[in-house]
């Protein structure tokens, strides 16, 4: 029945394609009627794009009757989209623009703002989130992720720490995180959303379910895509700096630059962060062994040895808008991060002299060419080399308490006969586990290549391909360092997908369909090296491999019923490779190897509608709603960790990933926005499903008494709410003033797969404000943010609390033209 009804959309396209066709002309021109040369015309829909002759012609041929949105860009003008209805056999327009300057605010808004609609009505379920006004305050990539609808942002602590993201009750591996179409895990642990400033960043791209071809890969559950600035059509400079509690400093800076005669152009960018993560821990999770061993919980302490810093850049140099090619860049990436490990999984004890160290460097080719040899055909090829390094220390071997003290027993019989207090020792020699010096090494290749054809009008074909190479090597520091002692590991995953996207109906009907085979081996050998007491050691080498491989199919379909309102589906039936972390595990996230780990698959049904804009007067108001349905077999996840919820100070500092068998959710979420002018903008947003175990009897053919319970550790009910205000003139003419207010609530959620009073998570609420105010030059701008200005106990990864109450201060300047 599946593949009937691909058929049958399939046909009707095609169909439709023979329906009434005309042809679109006319001139370019600036206000002087003067012909504008080399300006690329663009109908975004059609994936149609047509460059100027020295007359300033532009001409598309055998289109179908319909409305369009024709886009005009070029170095030398400002760009430039509106609307025309063809609806005749030759249709003749010409088109006035303004030249670089004669632009107003508005309209560049008023640009931004059709394309972010244009991208969420193209039958994908994606929401966009713009980065202008919070790249001048004092908010994370992170945090704005965090208050989009649908997504939580799962994060064991404070700045630096680690991160997990949720789409709806799908998380880890189901979720691809890109950086410009490529895994941001290429870039290393040191170059991620953690640091990358939204300053650095054009959009975020949030998709749930299907993804579009140059995104296609080993994922089901949707994609968070940063796109990085890129324009380089004028030359432009801005910096910035914060600074704020818990000794939080911030500081970036980019600058990009264009060659107008020879297309040559640069952009680069850069971040530093510092901070001592010294915030206050209180809560339900907090525990205190005294001297008697006796555990208490609510002790109240201050988080330490959890200082980071990171600091990298992003450099980029090619060519733009010309004849061979209308992007080619390579870039080079570096970082470096230093981050101290304050405690394992929960945060039971504390970990002192536990650290890790980061960086990458990673080289870089991007090449785009519309029209490649032909009209409409387009070549996309993204390539990434990628060589990191982790270093992991611990060896510490004395055990301490959160108050900052070793942990020791004095009881009353020792005081009594004058015997000294007496410290206690790791079991196992350091903080978590055995002593620890090692370093991982990992050369990554990851390139993504896209070949799409314009069949005619409307119709689109594309062939793509993803090749992820990863090499890794292990080395215990504390052995001699010999080749011979290394764990190597090889990961190759190879997928091809092809698709085809057709607009038919007078582009009311977008459709799209989904093929692709994913072909994933490891090979992994160990020394299994036996040391002797004379330092003199034998190798029993064994090596694992495996292979898998399966094809997965989808589909998108989007219609136009009225002028503003879309009705938007898709389907997805797919796998999920387990990851060279989730296999091999990760030290400095805590993660234990799992060789035995099966591909996760998911079979995803999404249904939902945007209504673009009702207005009256000023009045603008959009709506959102959607709702899915996931059914999971060998779910992918982090494994429970019980011992949160005894009373006792034994934990398990670290955890593999299991799969946990056949899972459902249903679930649905829902946005409205409120525009009032120019002056107050609102959103509010909710997501509410269900994670549930389906396993009706265990391994041994038992009743699992887990069945139909609530996956644990998965907030599933979420509501965030954002408002913004504008001030004109307000303390200086031509000044700018913007006061903002956030709130967000997470419902309680259970921790343990057996709910108890400490098992759970209670409910949350957060209240944030900031203002920010625009000097009337325009160059410079002042921010405060107040974050958690209540000081609500926050929770999140297995109870491991968040930051308090926080003040940040930013200042952002920008260079213009130069």
């Amino acid at each position: 029945m599946k593949y009937l009804s691909l058929s049958i959309i399939i046909f009707l396209n095609i169909l439709q394609s023979f329906a009434q066709t005309g042809n679109l002309k006319g001139i370019i021109q600036d206000k002087n009627s003067n012909p504008i040369s080399h300006a690329t015309v663009t109908i975004k829909s059609l994936n149609l794009n047509n460059v100027t002759a020295a007359n300033g012609i532009y001409e598309f041929k055998n289109l179908p009757y319909g409305e369009y949105e024709v886009s005009v860009s070029s170095v030398e003008i400002e760009s430039k989209i509106l609307k025309i209805n063809l609806n005749q056999k030759n249709k003749h327009t010409n088109i006035v623009i303004d030249l670089k300057g004669d632009v107003s605010i508005d309209e560049v808004l008023v640009n931004r703002n059709t394309n972010k609609v244009e991208m969420e009505t193209s039958g994908f379920a994606v929401t966009v989130i713009e980065t202008k006004e919070a790249s001048l305050r004092n908010l994370t990539t992170n945090e704005l992720l965090d208050r989009s609808v649908g997504v939580r942002v799962r994060q064991n602590g404070g700045v630096g720490s680690q991160v997990e993201y949720n789409l709806n009750g799908l998380s880890g591996s189901a979720i691809g995180i890109f950086l410009d179409g490529i895994e941001v895990s290429t870039y290393g642990s040191s170059f991620n959303l953690n640091n990358i400033p939204p300053a650095m960043i054009e959009r975020i791209e949030v998709y749930k379910g299907v993804l579009p071809s140059h995104l296609t890969g080993d994922y089901v559950g949707g994609a968070i895509n940063v796109v990085m600035k890129k324009d380089v059509s004028q030359n432009n400079a801005n910096v910035a700096v914060s600074y704020g509690s818990f000794n939080t400093f911030n500081a970036d800076a980019s600058v990009s630059a264009r060659d107008k005669k020879s297309g040559l152009s640069f952009r680069g960018s850069g971040f530093y962060t510092y901070t001592d993560n010294d915030y206050e821990m209180w809560g339900k999770f907090s525990k205190f062994t005294d001297r008697n061993g006796i555990l208490t919980r609510d002790f109240k302490a201050r988080r330490f040895n959890n200082t980071y810093k990171a600091i990298g850049g992003r450099f980029e140099a090619g060519f733009t808008d010309v004849k061979w090619a209308d992007q080619f860049f390579v870039g080079y990436n570096l970082s470096n991060t230093y981050s101290e490990i304050p405690h394992g999984t929960t945060t039971s004890y504390p970990f002192v002299g536990r650290f890790a160290e980061y960086d990458a460097h990673v080289f870089s080719l991007n090449y785009i060419k519309r029209n490649l040899f032909v009209e409409g055909l387009s070549l996309n090829i993204n390539a990434v080399q990628s060589s990191r390094r982790t270093y992991i220390q611990d060896t510490v071997t004395t055990l301490y308490n959160w108050d900052g003290n070793p942990v020791v027993l004095h009881t009353d019989y020792m005081i009594e006969n004058g015997l000294d207090p007496i410290v206690i020792k790791s079991p196992f020699g350091a903080q978590q586990g055995l002593p620890t010096i090692s370093q991982t090494d990992r050369k990554i290749l990851n390139t993504r290549s896209n070949l799409s054809y314009t069949l005619f009008p409307g119709h689109r074909i594309s062939v793509n391909h993803k090749l992820e190479s990863t090499d890794r090597d292990d080395v215990n520091l504390l052995k001699p360092v010999n080749k011979d002692l290394k764990v190597v590991t090889h990961v190759m995953k190879n997928i091809l997908s092809a698709n085809y996207e057709a607009q038919t109906f007078k582009n009311k009907l977008r459709t799209n369909v989904l093929l692709k085979y994913t072909a994933n081996s490891t090979k992994q050998t160990d020394p299994r090296a036996t040391f002797n007491s004379d330092g003199s050691y034998q190798l029993n080498p064994e090596t694992k491999k495996t292979f898998n491989d399966n094809f997965g199919y989808g589909a998108t379909i989007s219609y136009n019923i009225l002028p503003k309102l879309f009705i938007i589906t898709s389907m997805e039936n797919g796998y999920i490779m387990p990851t060279e972390e989730q296999m091999y595990g990760n030290l400095e996230t805590n993660v234990l190897p799992n060789l035995n780990l099966q591909p996760e698959q998911n079979i995803n049904y999404n249904l939902g509608f945007r209504y673009a804009s009702l207005e009256k007067g000023r009045h603008k108001v959009s709506f959102y709603g959607s709702a899915f349905w996931r059914n999971g077999i060998n779910k992918i996840t982090r494994q429970t960790v019980d011992s949160i919820v005894t009373d006792t100070d034994l934990d398990i500092p670290a955890a593999a990933f299991v799969n946990l068998g056949k899972t459902q959710s249903r679930g649905v979420e829902a946005e409205i926005v409120y525009v009032f002018g120019d002056r107050l903008n609102a959103i509010v947003n909710f997501s509410k499903f269900n994670a549930l175990y389906k396993r009706e009897f265990d391994e041994n053919g038992n009743p699992d008494d887990r069945h139909n319970l609530q996956i644990p550790n998965e907030p599933f009910f979420t509501i965030n709410a954002n408002v913004q205000y504008r001030f004109d003139n307000l303390i200086q003419k031509k000044s700018v003033t913007n006061f903002y207010y956030s709130t967000g609530y997470v419902g309680a959620y259970d921790i343990a797969w057996h709910p108890s009073e400490q098992g759970y998570t209670p409910a949350q609420f957060s209240h944030d404000l900031g203002a920010s105010y625009r000097f009337p030059s325009g160059k410079l701008i002042a921010s405060v943010d107040a974050k958690n200005i209540f000081n609500e106990t926050l929770y999140d990864n297995f109870g491991v609390q968040k930051p308090g109450r926080g003040i940040y201060f930013k200042l952002n300047y920008t260079i213009g033209k130069f």
